[in-house]
């Protein structure tokens, strides 16, 4: 069984002084955006990933719905709009750039960047709902705000990177039956009536 985590006491620290209105959510330990949404019942549009991303020397918080997947060239065209820098690539960084870098644990990210002194970027599909669930860096907790108020207090740049996934849904109850004198690895059947 996993220990449950504490909730970090310095992020909370951030957003008091920041005087930020913000819930703090209890569960069972998660690693994931998808097993947040799944944990609390929520929406994959309604929780929030958070990516650090590397933009040649420097480094970004790219915030998205669980829901979407990064397009990297979109995402190194806004950036080199906003920046007015010629960006080449955008990459995520292995896990010991993430420990060297933030000093975390891998995985264990909040999505606040100023928290972690990085600029964020979020995708503007977010601006379309009130409410959203942010990464606290713990595996045990997670945080609801307004996400005016997340943009607001993060001076977040608003733009099109994600895509949305593409969900593909299965039938429950339909099994594929093997042809009849036939069983599931193609075999002849003995026992099968001819």
């Amino acid at each position: 069984m996993t220990k449950k985590l504490k909730f970090p006491q310095t992020l909370a620290k951030y957003l008091d002084k920041a005087k930020a209105k913000y819930n703090i959510l209890e569960h069972k330990t998660v690693y994931t955006a998808h097993d947040v949404a799944a944990t609390m019942n929520k929406k994959l549009n309604e929780v929030v990933k958070t990516l650090l991303v590397a933009v040649g020397k420097d480094y970004y918080l790219a915030i998205l719905p669980a829901d979407h997947n990064l397009d990297f060239k979109k995402l190194a065209e806004q950036i080199s709009k906003t920046t007015g820098k010629k960006i080449q690539a955008v990459k995520i960084p292995g896990e010991n750039a993430m420990k060297k870098l933030l000093k975390i644990k891998a995985g264990a990210i909040s999505a606040f960047g100023g928290f972690h002194k990085l600029p964020v970027v979020m995708e503007k599909n977010l601006n379309k709902i009130k409410k959203a669930i942010f990464a606290s860096g713990s595996f045990n907790h997670s945080i609801e705000m307004a996400v005016k108020d997340f943009v607001k207090l993060e001076n977040a740049v608003l733009c099109g990177f994600g895509i949305k996934k593409k969900v593909v849904l299965v039938k429950k109850n339909k099994i594929n039956k093997p042809p009849r004198g036939r069983t599931a690895l193609g075999r002849k059947n003995k026992k099968a009536k001819k």
